[in-house]
């Protein structure tokens, strides 16, 4: 099992949910912290950038995605967590029970591996291009390269490091004050009511907004988070004294299961809050969206002269915060499906997340615009979501490793229904973009 305490994040990441400052919180709240540290690592540039430029664009139409969203990553993370409490283990040592074959396994190795190290690198960019626009609408700063390459060394050096716990409680307490301020702005602006509520219950998609779609599921979905979140669940809730003296397993799932839901709920609730301040601002006025510093506007009804600056302190925490998981987890993933420790100083792992960090930080220097690259990122990995997800969905139903935690007919009808849509909007904008060329 996985010591988070010595190198890793996942456990500080979801500690300082719960100890920020040093306080305590009642028992109750102390049990959570896995599932916010799923939303902490969707909440971040991506997202509020999609939420924005789709309430922006489409006003209220793209609601109904956010829900999708919310519902397919609270199925798949619960399952992710379901099998790291059950094995104690995470998503990648699971491959080698689950396919027996050794080619077979080695091509689910190559994919998964492949899928998570070019996901994340995409992430990578769009989450170090979306920590520069932070930087630049707080400071004016507008050399993207520089700064690009700049939060790419300091995420990297973190990592060799592997001492960040103060800072990574400072980062989350700021991503945690955007998100309450974006919640916070819908309720101090204009909202039409009934366009919103229609966003939810109405799928559609307008002209031009495909691509919109399956990014805003591809930046809530996250692939790397189930692994993260396998691995995390095993370290709390398998190594807890209380469960190992007579607590259920039963139990432990359920407390999971409240976790999940009510951490990506209230994701989906931030995510929801940025696309309706987006559209009060935007959508159908003289306030023109041309870029992801503009977004800062939205929280003008609340917050006035100020917005700016918060928006960009937020923005760069969300960044660097994703810019310091993603390659990790990568790393993490690489090891787990390869057999390797569990070592942020194994040579192994920092080629894994040096390479990530490498690839991430050339595209955001690159000197394309920042909602471009995120908005690749997000399609990106929308479309390696299939994959990983039917990888998934065979581990959670085999009944020698799982027994009977294993997925029954619910889960499985879920998670095949979010394949199925997934996959459809993903072919659907490959065939788009390809005659559209």
């Amino acid at each position: 099992m996985v010591d988070f305490a010595s190198d890793g994040c996942l456990g500080t990441c979801s500690i300082s949910f719960v100890t920020l400052a040093g306080m305590k919180l009642p028992k109750f709240f102390r049990r959570f912290g896995p599932g916010l540290l799923v939303t902490a690592a969707f909440i971040g540039p991506g997202t509020v950038t999609k939420a924005t430029t789709a309430g922006a664009n489409f006003g209220h139409a793209l609601l109904w995605a956010v829900g999708f969203s919310v519902i397919a990553t609270i199925v798949f993370q619960e399952m992710a967590s379901r099998l790291g409490i059950v094995t104690g283990s995470g998503l990648g040592e699971a491959i080698r029970p689950t396919i027996r074959n050794a080619f077979a396994r080695g091509l689910a190795i190559v994919l998964v591996v492949s899928a998570i190290i070019v996901g994340n690198a995409a992430y990578q960019a769009g989450n170090i291009a979306g920590a520069a626009v932070g930087i630049s609408a707080a400071t004016g700063m507008q050399h993207q390269a520089v700064v690009s390459i700049v939060i790419g060394l300091a995420a990297w050096g973190i990592l060799m490091i592997g001492h960040y716990r103060s800072l990574q409680r400072i980062l989350v307490a700021l991503v945690v004050t955007m998100s309450s301020v974006f919640l916070l702005t819908a309720f101090s602006v204009p909202i039409d009511w009934r366009s919103f509520a229609l966003g939810w219950i109405k799928p559609t998609i307008p002209d031009g907004g495909l691509k919109e779609v399956l990014a805003i599921i591809g930046t809530t979905v996250v692939p790397y988070n189930l692994f993260l979140h396998a691995i995390a669940s095993a370290e709390k809730w398998s190594g807890e004294k209380e469960f190992v003296s007579g607590e259920t397993v039963r139990d432990a799932i359920q407390q999971s299961r409240g976790d999940t839901i009510l951490s990506v709920g209230l994701g989906g609730l931030v995510t929801a809050a940025v696309m309706a301040t987006a559209a009060a601002a935007f959508f159908r006025s003289d306030a023109g969206f041309t870029n992801l510093a503009d977004a800062a506007r939205q929280l003008e009804p609340l917050l006035g002269n100020h917005a700016r600056w918060l928006f960009g302190v937020g923005l760069f925490a969300a960044g660097l915060t994703s810019t310091i998981t993603a390659p990790l987890a990568a790393a993490y993933a690489a090891a787990g499906c390869f057999g390797w420790p569990i070592d942020l100083k194994d040579w192994r792992l920092r080629t894994v997340f040096t390479t990530v960090v490498v690839v991430g930080t050339s595209f955001a220097a690159s000197g394309s615009k920042p909602t471009d690259i995120i908005t690749f990122a997000q399609v990106a990995n929308g479309l390696l979501l299939p994959l990983l997800a039917i990888f998934l969905l065979a581990v959670m139903n085999n009944a020698a490793l799982l027994g009977k935690h294993r997925n029954h007919w619910i889960a499985n009808t879920l998670g095949v229904l979010t394949v199925v849509v997934v996959t459809v909007l993903g072919l659907r904008s490959l065939v788009s973009v390809f005659f559209s060329g």
